[in-house]
């Protein structure tokens, strides 16, 4: 299994990781490999514009329309 290695981390920074661990009741270890490991399941900005983009265009539909087909909901109902 790959290791990943952070030099010159803040001191302060280390405090603030290792205390969350401990109150998780886990190491920083198995803290921080959650953490990467939900962080790389999150897609950044870029990919979700990106998948956006991709996905085909919908047909607009006019507020009117949608407004209209509200009303006409309540009345039904």
């Amino acid at each position: 299994m790959p290791n990943v290695l952070i030099r010159d981390l803040d001191p302060a920074v280390h405090a603030v990781l290792t205390a969350r661990a401990e109150a998780q009741g886990q190491s920083l270890q198995q803290y921080l490999t959650a953490e990467l490991t939900r962080l790389a399941g999150q897609p950044t900005l870029r990919e979700l514009f990106t998948e956006i983009a991709r996905r085909p265009q919908q047909p607009q539909i006019p507020a009117s329309a949608i407004v209209s087909a509200i009303h006409d909901g309540r009345r039904a109902g």
